[in-house]
């Protein structure tokens, strides 16, 4: 993890939020390449939720209307359990202390002692309005799903879907963590990826273990390691209040104490939401005279962005390599001269570069004609690019390129005129 955080800082793609004031914790901006890596793999998830017609996408409101909370529970229920030290006057989660190897009655920093365990609601809370009372309290969203209920009936009175269909968002969110922490992985705002499969109540189960492969499939198609990756199953006891079923799919991020904790969430919500919406509102919100079920797989993206950080971080000698899918790669490719300081050698490079940047599939690609080519390749290998393309004094002479691949370091001479399908074909 502390590789991961000193890559991301070092070559742009991540930085404290804040960082010229000392930073706010749980926040963290994103720079160029840490922006495509993110959009790469918005896209991915997109591409599997809308390969069917009957997914609907949406980009509801941040701010909802407070009854929305109210009737989804999350005013009584989003909460954590909080202590406080009574010496230094720190904050924990309680949950937390439970797998410390200290006792869960002293504090973790000082040693003093701790009060007793006490709720505390992690929605952030503001006002809409110039006056700040309680009639205009309003909540920044600490998940996407009920911007997706609250329009169900929207998308079924437009589009007229039959059952089962699916709503799908994403979009940030925000929870005011007590001790945010592990760089993305507890932040206090990040994006959530989530899908509401609505479906006859009958068949709920039967979607709920195709969604469950689903989901785990498109982690192994993107580079995951199967020995880093697995399911495991709530019990009855560990069920939110809305679920019929749960499970997590976990990555092994080295954090707790077997190394796996939880990537994305896949729940069985029954009926609860829509019935809850239904009686607080007084919409009705059946279809086909049914109140369906709904199985929601949920995804933090900056989790995601972690754990294929994680998984594709790789050690070879001196070497640093990010063997990242090249669908998720921040750039696909780079062109380089093969030296800096020949004009028509820059010239061919910059010709070929334009050549590929009219493929819009594979932007942004890299260019760079610093340094020597060996440090190019280095640079390019710590961020992830699967392709070093160089014009060379041979590319002058008979029209072709070498491109060298990032984790085989194999070079090949390709035809430029072929490059594009070559790229292409490859991913």
């Amino acid at each position: 993890m502390e590789k991961i955080v000193s890559l991301t800082k070092r070559r742009g793609f991540i930085s404290p939020g804040s960082e010229i004031y000392g930073g706010l914790a749980g926040t963290w901006d994103y720079g160029p390449l840490g922006f495509y890596l993110k959009e790469n793999i918005k896209r991915e998830w997109w591409r599997q939720m809308l390969r069917e017609d009957h997914i609907y996408p949406l980009d509801t409101a941040i701010l909802l209307n407070s009854k929305v909370w109210e009737a989804s529970g999350h005013i009584e229920h989003f909460s954590d359990p909080l202590v406080d030290c009574k010496k230094c006057k720190r904050r924990f989660r309680a949950d937390d202390l439970l797998g410390s190897s200290v006792s869960k009655q002293v504090c973790l920093e000082c040693g003093g002692e701790l009060t007793e365990a006490r709720k505390f609601n992690m929605m952030f809370k503001t006002y809409a309005g110039p006056v700040e009372e309680e009639s205009t309290a309003v909540y920044l969203r600490p998940e996407t799903a009920q911007g997706i209920f609250i329009n169900f009936k929207n998308i079924v009175d437009t589009f007229h879907p039959a059952l089962p269909f699916g709503i799908a968002q994403v979009g940030k969110v925000f929870r005011n963590e007590i001790t945010p922490r592990n760089f993305l992985f507890r932040a206090r705002e990040f994006e959530q990826m989530e899908l509401e499969y609505f479906g006859h109540p009958d068949k709920a189960d039967g979607h709920f273990q195709d969604i469950r492969k689903m989901r785990m499939d498109w982690f192994l198609s993107l580079g995951i390691k199967k020995e880093n990756i697995r399911f495991r199953n709530y019990g009855a006891e560990e069920l939110a209040h809305y679920a019929r079923a749960t499970t997590d799919i976990e990555y092994r991020f080295g954090i707790a104490e077997d190394g796996f904790s939880e990537l994305e969430g896949i729940a069985n919500r029954g009926d609860f939401d829509l019935k809850k919406h239904a009686e607080f509102s007084g919409a009705d919100l059946k279809t086909g005279g049914i109140m369906p079920y709904v199985i929601e797989p949920s995804l933090g993206l900056d989790r995601a962005f972690l754990a294929f950080l994680l998984d594709a971080y790789s050690e070879e000698g001196e070497r640093i390599v990010l063997k990242l899918h090249p669908k998720l790669s921040p750039y696909k490719v780079a062109v380089f001269p093969l030296l800096a300081n020949k004009p028509q050698l820059i010239e061919k490079a910059k010709a070929v570069y334009q050549l590929l940047v009219t493929n819009y599939w594979l932007l942004p690609i890299a260019w760079d004609d610093r340094g020597n080519i060996g440090k190019r390749y280095y640079a390019q290998d710590e961020i992830g690019t699967k392709w070093c393309i160089t014009a060379d004094f041979q590319t002058l002479a008979d029209d072709t390129v070498t491109v060298r691949d990032r984790d085989t370091m194999k070079q090949e001479r390709i035809s430029v005129k072929d490059l594009t399908n070559y790229i292409k074909q490859t991913i």
